[in-house]
């Protein structure tokens, strides 16, 4: 224990140090701390948990925010009487979003001219806080240590440098399988008793839980990160160039982080639509067990992967946010610069105006030296000469003949969303795709209109990779004059869609 004066707060695999300092800081100074201290707490932590963290609710219009805690204050009114309460319900939020108490979120979202509400990650950590308080029924234990041993037996796996440790580690792990495998066969069934489910499935409920509350905060981390930057950007003094560096170094900081790495596996891991089918029918199978269901798990949990996911995508919009506002300030200041230039240069020729009728007699201004502009010879094109048209000398009559026009009406129009999300569902399962295996997937419908749809996508919307090196050949089916079918081909560089 550090003594008195002398603690630090505790990292990421850091041992708590509690001393007197560090605690009376929190007291202070915690949006947490406060909550659990305020005398509305009961009211604060129960509207705030039915509104944001049951539904999985990641922001709230004014106005709904406001009617939802209307209709609480007027229920608690009517069993306590009209003395309790007596601001109305939006003072009520402001005060919560008030800076000092840090309870809520108060914001505007682009384009919109209604304020907005959110969960701090504070507030969110001190309701799953109140809850680990009520008693439950059933606390697993096995579930947890059989999860720490497969914890640690990954870390030991996954940094064992030596190949023959590891292929041992992956022959042991075989024989237990083989010996499984012929165990079942032989009749010897072990399954999981309604304790053992239970045990896991806690667990699996509380892991989510803490998942989803997880998010806020590494959304909070991007928020605190732009924040310190628009202050970096305001008292920057120095040259432009070399404040772009530290931003970008910043950013890549976080995004290169043990935290930003996380995430960015996780979102990959998620995005995957098999993994998603996979989750979907494992969650289908284990809410169905009579064990589960008597545990009357909430409705959402049946849809809880597609929480996780909408939660992540709300991060990603508001790095996406971020970035945007980032730029459009970091324009603002480029602006601020040319008009402080075109100031100087104004004053300049102020100066040069007064100036004009008594010049200074001694040198006042140094030119560099003239520099000879060398052009060599081939340098220079060669001259080209013009093509002339050569016109028939005949005399032009009124055509009468019948033309079928039809074929000038006979436009087929390329779908490109649909081409996109051919892509975008592509690039799910694997990092890249070439155009070729694209037309493998999906037969062209359209031949070479579609082919060129691609290609424009290619150069438009996706980052892409030409191997200029390697012709692949593109086939899809035509049809010739008569209407019969006919196979067509194009040979195309090799364009590759990059994840």
């Amino acid at each position: 224990m550090a003594a008195p004066g002398r603690g630090r707060p505790a990292t990421d695999g850091d041992a708590v140090d509690l001393d007197y300092d560090i605690l009376d800081r929190l007291r202070q100074h915690h949006p947490a701390w406060r909550l659990l201290r305020s005398d509305h707490v009961s009211l604060i932590a129960s509207f705030l948990h039915r509104a944001f963290i049951a539904p999985n609710q990641r922001l709230l219009m004014q106005s709904d925010l406001a009617e939802a805690l209307e209709d609480e204050l007027f229920t608690l009114r009517e069993r306590a009487g009209d003395g309790v309460y007596p601001k109305t319900a939006l003072d009520y939020l402001n005060d919560w979003a008030d800076p000092e108490k840090g309870w809520l979120r108060k914001f505007y979202r682009q384009g919109a001219d209604e304020p907005c509400f959110d969960l701090t990650p504070a507030t969110e950590k001190a309701i799953v806080w109140l809850a680990s308080l009520t008693e439950r029924s059933f606390v697993g234990t096995e579930s947890r240590l059989l999860t720490l041993f497969e914890l640690l037996r990954q870390m030991s796996t996954g940094t064992e440098a030596d190949p023959e440790v590891r292929i041992e580690e992956l022959r042991r792990r075989r024989d237990e399988i083989d010996a499984e495998i012929e165990r079942v066969r032989s009749g010897d069934l072990p399954l999981l008793d309604d304790t053992a489910l239970k045990d896991r499935f806690q667990q699996f409920m509380q892991m989510a839980q803490e998942l989803l509350a997880d998010f806020r905060e590494v959304e909070q981390n991007f928020r605190s990160l732009d924040r310190r930057t628009r202050e970096h950007i305001a008292l920057w003094e120095g040259s432009k160039g070399e404040l772009l560096e530290g931003i970008m170094n910043e950013r890549d900081v976080i995004e290169d982080s043990d935290q930003g790495r996380s995430f960015r596996a996780f979102w990959d891991f998620l995005m995957s639509s098999a993994r998603q089918e996979e989750l979907t029918r494992l969650l289908e199978h284990v809410l169905a067990l009579d064990a589960v269901a008597g545990m009357n798990p909430p409705a959402r949990t049946r849809r809880v992967h597609y929480d996780w996911l909408k939660a992540c995508e709300h991060t990603q919009r508001t790095v996406a946010r971020l970035s945007a506002q980032l730029r459009r300030f970091l324009d603002d200041r480029v602006w601020l610069e040319n008009r402080r230039i075109m100031d100087l240069l104004h004053g300049i020729e102020t100066k040069a105006l007064e100036l004009r009728q008594s010049p200074p007699r001694d040198a006042f201004m140094y030119i560099a030296g003239p520099v000879a502009d060398v052009r060599l010879p081939m340098e220079r094109p060669l001259y080209r000469p013009s093509i002339k048209p050569l016109i028939a000398d005949v005399e032009l009559e009124a055509g009468g003949e019948d033309v079928d026009a039809s074929a000038l009406f006979a436009q087929v129009p390329i779908d490109k969303p649909r081409l996109a999300r051919h892509v975008r569902n592509a690039l799910q399962n694997r990092s890249q795709v070439t155009l070729r295996e694209l037309c493998e997937l999906h037969p062209l419908q359209h031949g070479l209109a579609e082919l060129v749809g691609y290609l424009e996508l290619a150069g438009e919307t996706f980052r892409t990779t030409v191997d200029e090196t390697v012709s692949e050949p593109v086939f899809w089916h035509g049809a010739r004059a008569d209407g019969e079918s006919i196979m067509r081909q194009a040979r195309v560089p090799r364009v590759i869609f990059v994840r």
